[in-house]
């Protein structure tokens, strides 16, 4: 069984210049909604580590969590968020693309996407990006005990073929349920020990 990582949260920057060294790092993004509080939440096993809001995009700003003292995990912006203005939402997109660019210790990049709707236009282009930019990723699908058992099996494949990849290479998850979180875990203590 693999324990909770032990996760505190460090500081939020506008700016990944702002964000102190770090031997190993994981950031975790997404589009608004899609459950990346309540998944930090959940692999640190602590509910109030990270906010979670009932409003989409309350996530401005890149939050830092320490992971003990093998690495850090980066919780990005949401993207999509409809009602942030255009403008507001070119700079975020802009602070993430030049943080997934030139951080020196990230390591991977967990896609996080909706596994009860499947990919959005949104996911795929940025998966079409990071794949263009050769950047290591992995995608992990979150509700997963939204999707009805008999609906799961065809959902897997229909959520793997939107992101252009086998249905093994998708990790799902529930964050309520607790589905995948040990197996996600035990993911991230592999990247994070990779420096």
């Amino acid at each position: 069984m693999t324990s909770p990582l032990p996760m505190e949260f460090v500081l939020s920057v506008d700016d990944f210049h702002a964000l102190p060294d770090s031997r190993s790092e994981v950031a975790v993004v997404g589009r608004s909604n899609v459950g990346k509080s309540s998944l930090i939440n959940a692999v640190s096993g602590r509910n109030g580590l990270a906010r979670v809001s009932k409003t989409p995009g309350r996530t401005r700003l890149l939050n830092l969590f320490t992971v003990d003292d093998i690495g850090t995990i980066v919780d990005c912006p949401g993207y999509g968020y409809a009602e942030a203005s255009r403008a507001t939402r070119r700079s975020w997109q802009a602070m993430i693309e030049r943080y997934l660019l030139e951080r020196e210790p990230l390591n991977m990049v967990v896609v996080l996407v909706d596994g009860e709707i499947g990919p959005t236009k949104l996911d795929v282009q940025l998966l079409d990006w990071l794949r263009a930019n050769q950047l290591p990723h992995v995608v992990v699908a979150t509700k997963h005990d939204k999707v009805k058992s008999s609906q799961r099996t065809k959902r897997t494949k229909e959520v793997a073929a939107g992101c252009h990849l086998d249905p093994t290479d998708v990790v799902w998850v529930s964050a309520t349920k607790g589905t995948g979180i040990e197996r996600l875990r035990g993911l991230m203590h592999v990247w994070l020990s990779t420096s």
